[in-house]
C-alpha cells in the first residue's frame, strides 16, 4: 500500500519504504507500507506524515529511533527516493 501525503502538483516526490518493529507493528497493525514525500524530506518529516494521517499514528512517539539504510540515523538525516526507513522502538535485555 502507497501513502501520498500533502504532495503539490509541482513537488518533486519521493518514495520511503517504511519499516515498523515489534510494539510499532502491533499498534499500527502493519509491519510496512510506502510512503511518499514532497521532497526535500528528513526522517522528522518522515514521522511527523506518519503520526498525523495513520490510523493510531498518534501512537509513534515524536521522537524515535531511526534507522535509514540499516544504519542509524538523527531525526534530521534526509531522505533520498528509495529509501528504507526503520523506526524502532526501545529494547530492553541482557
Amino acid at each position: 500500500m502507497v501513502f501520498s501525503y500533502r504532495l503539490g502538483p509541482a513537488s518533486a516526490v519521493i518514495t520511503v519504504h517504511c519499516r515498523f518493529f515489534a510494539r510499532y507493528a502491533e499498534v499500527l497493525g502493519r509491519d510496512s507500507l510506502e510512503l511518499r514525500l514532497a521532497a526535500p524530506a528528513s526522517v522528522a518529516d518522515a514521522v511527523r506524515e506518519l503520526r498525523t494521517t495513520l490510523d493510531r499514528g498518534a501512537h509513534l512517539p515524536e521522537r524515535p529511533l531511526a534507522a535509514v539504510n540499516r544504519e542509524h540515523v538523527p531525526l534530521e538525516h534526509a531522505l533520498a527516493d528509495g529509501d528504507e526507513l526503520a523506526l524502532l522502538p526501545p529494547l530492553a535485555g541482557g
